[in-house]
């Protein structure tokens, strides 16, 4: 072993000895600028490592403080938390990820539930949609699919609640049963389950519902309520809060209907539910209450008026304790009850209930405004049949002063 060691230590000199020396410092920088790269192009990778990690970290903390203010109702913060996560997915994930146009969904579903501003969340739909259409197919994994499919169901979702703000009925039905197809589609890929989404199945059959009415498609309407009921039913219960606005849409669609005494019953199923969630002296009860009162009144029956006055005096009653003598819903209930009493030759009682409202509309409204001088207006004539001229006459002169 140390004859062949020692020939091959010779032999290795040797030749080295045969190589010329720039040669051989040629061959020492080659070898140290390939160690130098490869050490640069690992410090730039962990640099770029790095530099991702802060964006990306931001991104996961906005996410969930969006979540929070959302809770706690802040409403255009929660907007502002959205355009800032639209902004760190373009740096973490790049213009045309399909992530990026995630973020520009919430963004318009944003607009749409947060604000309120339809323009804005069809602008932002429509640019994600975009994006979508283009990579859907031609993703990576299955469950990357499923993801498409379901930001899918939230853009089209949004641009037909956005269509329906907007009074235009026929878009806002066009583009929410795209978002149903889609749905089923992806529940066919999920083998009939569905997690995770912010859109329901039920959301999506109150909104056909809505688009239906808007269409005047009043069955069709009829349907969809109907199902968005029994999906209710069947998660939650018969007594849930969830039916309350859904059997005031369904009043509502029958007294289209003239189907009266139908809208009524709709509207005690949902004053029942109220009472129970919410007790008898809450907004939620004073806005049911106010709705039968004013089913009722709609059906025209005589045997129906000491109902309508019930409900009416709840109504007010719930609105007042709650809410405030001066809230805008304590007020507009008193002037339709007034409006039905003087109708139905109860003048009295208006006047009565006007005047004690007076104070509440000058708090509310100022001295010099329209519905103060309305009420007087209305005060008025009752006064005048009654032959009290003096009062009548005062009172047309605070509406001239406040005109």
């Amino acid at each position: 072993m140390g004859i062949l060691s020692s020939c091959f230590s010779h032999t290795h000199r040797s030749q080295q000895s045969k190589i010329p020396a720039h040669k051989q410092t040629d061959e020492l920088c080659f070898t140290c600028e390939s160690r130098e790269s490869e050490e640069e192009s690992r410090t730039e990778e962990e640099e770029t490592i790095d530099c991702m990690a802060l964006p990306k970290h931001k991104l996961d903390q906005s996410q969930k403080k969006i979540a929070q203010l959302i809770k706690e109702k802040m409403n255009t913060e929660a907007n502002k938390e959205l355009i800032r996560c639209v902004i760190l997915s373009r740096i973490v994930f790049g213009q045309e990820h399909w992530k990026c146009a995630q973020a520009l969904a919430n963004l318009a579903y944003g607009y749409l539930t947060l604000r309120g501003f339809p323009a804005q969340a069809k602008k932002h739909a429509e640019s994600a949609k975009n994006k979508l259409l283009a990579l859907k197919g031609n993703m990576a994994s299955e469950e990357e699919e499923k993801e498409i499919l379901g930001v899918l169901v939230l853009l089209y979702y949004t641009l037909g609640m956005a269509w329906l703000l907007q009074k235009r009925g026929k878009e806002a039905y066009f583009y929410l049963q795209k978002a149903d197809r889609t749905m089923k589609e992806l529940t066919e890929l999920n083998k009939g389950y569905i997690y995770g989404m912010q859109i329901t199945e039920k959301d999506l059959a109150v909104g056909l519902g809505r688009a239906s009415l808007a269409i005047h498609r009043l069955n069709l309407a009829l349907s969809y309520f109907e199902k968005a009921i029994d999906d209710v039913i069947a998660a939650k219960g018969d007594n849930s809060p969830d039916l309350i606005s859904l059997y005031q849409e369904l009043a509502q669609m029958e007294q289209l209907r003239r189907n009266h005494g139908q809208a009524i019953q709709y509207l005690k199923q949902a004053y029942s539910i109220c009472v129970s969630s919410f007790t008898e002296i809450s907004p939620q009860t004073g806005e049911v209450s106010a709705l039968l009162a004013k089913a009722y009144a709609m059906s025209g029956e005589s045997q129906h008026r000491d109902a309508v006055e019930i409900y009416f005096v709840k109504s007010i009653n719930a609105y007042k304790a709650t809410l405030g003598p001066e809230n805008y819903e304590t007020l507009t209930t008193i002037e339709e009850f007034c409006k039905w009493l003087v109708q139905n030759g109860d003048k009295q009682g208006a006047y009565r209930l006007l005047k004690s409202s007076l104070k509440s509309y000058v708090i509310n409204y100022g001295v010099y405004n329209e519905k103060v001088a309305e009420t007087l207006y209305n005060l008025s004539r009752i006064c005048f049949p009654k032959g009290e001229i003096r009062k009548a006459i005062q009172m047309l002169r605070k509406v001239s002063k406040g005109r």
